[in-house]
């Protein structure tokens, strides 16, 4: 943490509120306190009074952080709770903040900076039910009124170290669980709630037009998947994701992700599996069977359609206060691709296994309780599905003949997923 020490400026404490399950209104839920430790700060969280005196207080996740009196630690090996960084911005927001605060010149890396200074900084209408405040009885919101237009120029700003406008700063600062490192926005269009996905200035394919093409194909093969609407503004594609944390009312619904519930720090993130990952929803998830069926069908469609990204952040589950259930797919991205051999970022066999092949998909079938001949059932019919929907799909986002050419065979349906399957 060179560089940096507790003030005014850098607060040692920061308020948590937190939206109950059905409420409209948050109510203040405990505080972070930073206590040096051996390796930099620990962040540790105690219940508020009044929190643990509401009949509806549910705890933020467990086993994190159980209902209770005291300080409670982060578990072994983490700096902060899971569910805590969830709701933080991701690198593209702390990108952001670092930009529009000009933070001490010595720093280049968004790492350095102490995560409560993050929280307090970035907007309150992050993903998920938590938001972060100076006080512990006066709500007041970092919120927006900026149009996508607007939003489009600031984070074209970001990426080139331009100035960007106080009042857009909150919705460029999307919370971890809805994204990485790309440019994006939070926006709000009457009752619709969205994220607001960009082309970045540096990307050499239609990242954006694929991603739109990819979420459209995950809908036909039958996933359960966020909407998403393609649009264009000012030349520019923009993808807008439904915000599936948001009720009809306004409301918010509590989420953590596959990282937080494998309980993982971000630095080890490398060591989240889906085959862990599946154990957890044994344990933990409503309607398991069907759950790992989805898990399953989201790990082959993922091959399918040449999306590596697929870390433990791009995965969630929503959370009301006892279980576990999936959330909607999101950030499902064709990745650039050279070559044919690719591997996923999660582990999808207990062997460790990661190679991004219909094979080793079969192969651990077992592992997400289907037969091979179940398993064979659900890659057949995406790929089926994604040959014979292609060319609508490639039409219906404006795809031109070189593009889905580009696409075809290198990220979606590349020879080397298919290697020694037989159908």
């Amino acid at each position: 943490m060179t560089g940096w020490t507790m003030t005014s400026s850098n607060p040692e404490r920061t308020f948590v509120w937190s939206w109950l399950p059905g409420a409209q209104e948050p109510v203040p839920t405990g505080v972070l306190e930073a206590l040096p430790g051996p390796a930099g700060f620990l962040i540790t969280f105690a219940y508020g009074r009044s929190y643990l005196s509401n009949e509806a207080a549910v705890p933020l996740y467990l086993p994190e952080l159980p209902l209770g009196r005291g300080r409670i630690e982060p578990r072994p090996g983490l700096d902060v709770a899971g569910v805590i960084r969830d709701a933080g911005p991701d690198a593209w927001g702390q990108r952001v903040i670092m930009r529009q605060f000009a933070l001490d010149a010595r720093l280049h890396d968004p790492g350095d900076v102490p995560l409560l200074h993050y929280l307090l900084r970035s907007g309150s209408n992050r993903p998920g039910a938590l938001d972060f405040q100076e006080s512990p009885t006066n709500y007041v919101p970092r919120l927006h009124d900026a149009s996508v237009e607007n939003l489009l120029v600031a984070a074209d700003a970001v990426q080139v170290g331009g100035e960007i406008d106080a009042h857009v700063v909150e919705a460029l600062t999307a919370g971890s669980s809805a994204g990485g490192a790309r440019p994006k926005a939070t926006l709000v269009a009457g009752s619709r709630n969205v994220i607001a996905k960009f082309s970045a200035l540096t990307d050499t394919y239609p990242v954006i037009k694929a991603e739109a093409a990819a979420m459209q194909l995950a809908r036909l093969v039958g996933l359960h998947v966020a909407d998403t609407e393609l649009i264009g503004v000012a030349g520019r594609d923009v993808l807008l994701v439904d915000r599936f944390d948001r009720d009809e009312r306004g409301g918010r619904k509590a989420f953590v992700s596959a990282l937080t519930i494998l309980g993982l720090h971000e630095m080890a993130g490398r060591h989240a599996t889906y085959h862990d990952l599946a154990d957890v929803i044994r344990r933990r998830f409503v309607r398991r069977k069907e759950t790992l069926r989805e898990l399953f069908a989201r790990i082959v469609f993922n091959i399918v359609v040449g999306n590596t990204d697929d870390h433990a952040r791009n995965h969630a589950a929503f959370w009301d206060g006892d279980r576990l259930e999936l959330t909607p797919a999101y950030d499902i991205c064709p990745q650039a691709r050279a070559g044919g051999e690719q591997a996923q970022a999660m582990a999808i066999a207990p062997d460790g296994n990661r190679l991004s092949q219909f094979t080793t998909c079969l192969s651990a079938a077992k592992h997400y309780d289907l037969s091979e001949s179940d398993a064979r059932r659900i890659i057949d019919h995406q790929i089926n599905t994604v040959i014979e929907h292609w060319d609508e799909v490639a039409d219906g986002v404006g795809l031109t003949e070189p593009e889905r050419r580009e696409l075809w065979g290198n990220q979606i349906l590349n020879p080397f997923a298919s290697y020694e399957y037989k159908k």
